[in-house]
């Protein structure tokens, strides 16, 4: 027996809860086959170390519209970690150590030369591909820019690590316009661009917006229901999930990441604008650990290179007896961020004063419903395919963070691309619906 309903949403991700309240609020019948026995999708807030973590999704900011929005609509609160009162980075094998301004005066001349040309590159950051010229530009890897600066090792140094941590990603497999559109996102400025990516958070934890939006939404949300195919034509499309469960709808949300939407079995099968770059996967394929030490410690900051387990380390929660610290790395091949004595060693490479009580993190790259952390993509992917990621096909259509406009791979830009694919299917269906019968 087939169920019928009018949209089915696949994935219960930000985006994928959206798009859910935006159609059932506005009558239509929703819903939603989430694959995970939790809401959230790479939002995952669990308390571990004595705390809440985030070991998705962490920080959010009043330049990204669409997050603000919600903050806004539900009154959630926002603090932000302590306040680094030690900065740590490597010069070489030397470590460095003063406090946060003199890190940022170290990279900001690197920083404001790779970042000058960003508003004539994109001038919009909610049109991306206005410059009809930016595939010229779309070539390049990030480290292929930054080492045109011919910074000195010191610089050189810092600025990677800084990038590493913002890309979670080899910085030779990372295109240059990401960096272009995050500082884009921040009118240009690469100071905001820092703040905005990486210091504010929701107080009681980021699953707190998922599950308001969760309450927020007329639809009946069915967790442990993974997809196994959908089968589309112009009328409609049967998905069927589960064991061997099926539901007709009018119309499919798809909101798989990248990299394994290509898995999806889909007849016909989905254009090539989206199967190629699945396949080629995104950059991001690093880690992100998060570290109890013994305290009381001082709250820090610590660079090291992009060649290192960890390339970024700053402590989130203090205290009065231990620390909880947020780690970031480029491979995930080079460290298990669930092994006490391997991200021990990895904080040796600042400091070996400090001793690591537990450890934990969520193997991204091996969870078979992401396979991948934040959305950074390779050169020549934006002007290559972000077009076609973006556009409906028949009765099926997509919203992910990795296809936002502006905050692609933020909490902003699943909302973003939730809030555009219920808009186009409302219209579309209430416009049909108003067409007379012939």
């Amino acid at each position: 027996m087939t169920e019928t309903t009018d949209v089915v949403v696949i994935g219960a991700g930000l985006a994928g809860l959206v798009t859910a309240r935006e159609l059932g609020n506005r009558g239509h019948r929703v819903v939603v086959l989430e694959a995970r026995d939790r809401l959230g999708g790479r939002v995952f807030t669990e308390n571990r170390l004595g705390r809440t973590l985030e070991l998705g999704g962490n920080w959010l900011h009043w330049t990204q519209p669409h997050v603000w929005a919600e903050v806004t609509r539900y009154g959630l609160e926002v603090s932000r970690g302590p306040r680094s009162e030690e900065t740590y980075w490597l010069a070489g094998d030397q470590v460095r150590r003063g406090n946060l301004d003199d890190f940022m005066n170290l990279i900001d001349p690197g920083m404001t030369r790779l970042l000058e040309d960003t508003t004539k590159w994109i001038p919009r950051p909610d049109a991306p591909l206005t410059n009809p010229d930016l595939a010229e530009v779309d070539r390049y890897n990030l480290q292929e820019m930054l080492d045109k600066l011919d910074l000195s090792e010191d610089e050189r140094n810092a600025n990677e690590a800084a990038w590493v941590g913002h890309f979670n990603a080899p910085l030779d497999q990372c295109a240059y316009v990401n960096a272009l559109r995050w500082t884009a996102g921040s009118s240009g400025h690469w100071h905001l661009m820092h703040e905005a990516s990486a210091i504010y958070r929701l107080k009681d934890g980021n699953d707190g917006l998922v599950n308001a939006i969760a309450a927020d939404a007329n639809a009946d949300i069915r967790l442990d229901s993974p997809v196994t195919s959908i089968r589309h034509h112009e009328d409609g499309a049967v998905v069927t999930y589960g064991e061997d469960k099926r539901i007709w709808a009018q119309k499919v949300v798809i909101t798989l990441p990248q990299n394994i939407l290509h898995r999806l079995d889909v007849e016909p099968a989905l254009s090539e604008g989206k199967l190629a770059p699945s396949r080629e996967r995104t950059a991001s394929q690093g880690v992100k650990a998060w570290i109890r030490v013994k305290g009381p410690i001082k709250p820090f900051f610590a660079y090291s290179a992009q060649d290192k387990p960890l390339s970024v380390i700053r402590t989130e929660f203090v205290g009065e007896d231990d620390a909880v610290l947020v780690g970031f790395g480029a491979d995930a091949n080079r460290i298990d961020v669930t092994d006490k004595d391997q991200v021990q060693a990895a904080i040796r490479v600042w400091r070996d004063d400090l001793e690591v009580l537990e450890v934990t993190g969520h193997k991204w790259g091996e969870d078979p419903y992401a396979e991948e952390t934040w959305q950074i993509q390779r050169p020549g992917q934006l002007t290559k395919y972000h077009a076609a990621q973006q556009a409906s096909e028949g009765v099926l259509h997509f919203a992910s963070s990795d296809t936002a406009n502006i905050w692609a791979g933020f909490f902003d830009g699943a909302i973003e691309s939730g809030l555009r694919a219920a808009r186009e299917i409302h219209a579309q269906v209430s416009a049909a619906s108003a067409t007379p019968a012939t």
